[in-house]
């Protein structure tokens, strides 16, 4: 997994072994050794690869693209997790790791949004009423 990980973000990036050498502070062989699987850097290392490819350490380390209809790893942050079944009524089972990410619990209420051209969101009311008060007040923040 990490040595994929690794070899999959550094092409991803651009980047050469040597290049992540230096980033690192190791040898360019040291990041070889990692990406056949031959050794493990140290934590602290894994941390600044982790910075480097703006992923998280766990994904970094664990990630399973097969997991995850073969996609790569996302940037930290972001999720993929995995596809859903719509029900004859419509619903939807939100997956677990989703769940206890966003603290969605049973009974909870959500709000759907939509754009035809971007799709579905779905939200906590909570979310879009700070939103709605950030604009009301002023505060939101326009790129």
């Amino acid at each position: 997994m990490f040595h994929d990980n690794l070899i999959t973000l550094r092409k991803m990036k651009n980047m050469t072994q040597e290049d992540i050498a230096d980033k690192v502070g190791v040898s360019r062989q040291s990041v070889a050794k990692w990406e056949t699987g031959e050794t493990v850097p140290d934590l602290d290392k894994c941390k600044l690869l982790a910075e480097i490819f703006e992923v998280s350490l766990d994904d970094l380390a664990n990630y399973e693209s097969e997991d995850s209809m073969g996609m790569p790893l996302p940037p930290k942050g972001k999720h993929l997790f995995g596809m859903v079944t719509v029900g004859d009524k419509g619903q939807i089972v939100i997956p677990a790791k989703a769940r206890k990410i966003f603290e969605i619990s049973p009974g909870d209420q959500l709000v759907v949004l939509g754009d035809e051209k971007q799709g579905l969101a779905i939200m906590k009311p909570e979310s879009i009423l700070a939103f709605a008060d950030a604009v009301r007040n002023g505060t939101v923040v326009q790129e």
